[in-house]
């Protein structure tokens, strides 16, 4: 059992019509037809969205994804249309609201790793391979691959994994022009934000990008290289063979399976709230993610 511990009721704005309650994001419609994207500050674990919230997690996201697409904007297009708040919209959005183009959106996560963890070091321990891509013997847990390599996975619904799924997949889906188009961009877009980060004293082991088309024209959407979506490592600390520190919410996994928290992971009880000082680490590791990245403080 998994999926949100209290789902929030949207909030409702005139001259918009409440589309889909995400993990962390509301989408909302307006008259216009475009949508209206806003990250809310929930944050989820072991595919529950918890109790607790991060303060200005979705604030974040959403700023250090708008600098984002500002890097990549000669390498893909993105959806992002405007920032400003629509007419009668709460305060609290200023900030986390993005209005977006309406995309024909691929079912697919498309998934780059230039380093191996994660579900992609479990398969290679089986087989040697990450989404049926061979990789050379003696790998460990954080090791740099030989180049980057593409990994797409299917978008689960709340509450449910996304899985991991070969190439020749994701080509009979969505077609073989799609898939090849995707894996470029994917990995052009990847290389490109590996470099900046690298610059910055951080290490982009992997990343996952949403993709939709406008006509033809394929177009970066979601959000972009925040550490909901990346692992960032700092690179002063990097050190293969173990889990390696990063700059997201590892502090509120290692609280929910800690003896502290009480919970049962394997039970099908909802996890506990977060203390303070959890919440407070939390929130320091986004803001200082944001912070290194951008250059920029966070105000």
């Amino acid at each position: 059992m998994s999926g949100f511990v209290e789902k929030p009721e949207p909030i409702q704005v005139p001259g918009l019509v409440h589309l889909h309650t995400g993990k962390v994001r509301e989408l909302y419609q307006n008259e216009a037809g475009d949508l209206v994207m806003v990250a809310s500050d929930r944050t989820s674990a072991f595919d529950w969205v918890l109790p607790t919230e991060i303060p200005d997690k979705g604030r974040v996201l959403t700023q250090l994804s708008l600098w984002w697409f500002d890097q990549l904007s000669d390498l893909v297009p993105n959806h992002v249309l405007s920032t400003e708040l629509p007419e009668g919209a709460p305060a609290d959005w200023a900030g986390r609201t993005l209005v977006c183009k309406s995309l024909r959106m691929v079912p697919v996560e498309a998934v780059a790793r230039g380093y191996l963890t994660g579900s992609g070091l479990a398969e290679y321990r089986e087989s040697r391979t990450v989404c049926g891509l061979a990789l050379p013997e003696g790998l460990v847990d954080g090791s740099e691959l030989p180049a980057p390599i593409f990994t797409p996975a299917t978008k689960a619904a709340v509450g449910e994994h996304d899985e991991n799924v070969s190439y020749e997949e994701v080509a009979r889906q969505v077609g073989a022009e799609t898939a090849a188009q995707l894996r470029q961009t994917t990995l052009a877009v990847y290389s490109r934000a590996r470099d900046i980060a690298r610059d910055r004293g951080i290490i982009l082991a992997d990343t996952k990008f949403e993709f939709g088309y406008e006509g033809d024209t394929l177009v970066l959407a979601d959000e972009v290289l925040t550490p909901d979506s990346s692992r960032f490592w700092p690179a002063d600390q990097w050190e293969p063979g173990h889990a390696q520190p990063s700059f997201d919410k590892q502090f509120v996994r290692d609280w929910l399976t800690s003896a502290e928290s009480g919970w049962d992971r394997a039970s099908e009880q909802p996890p506990p709230p977060l203390p303070e000082e959890i919440v407070a680490a939390t929130r320091a590791k986004y803001v200082e993610a944001y912070e290194r990245l951008t250059g920029t403080r966070w105000a």
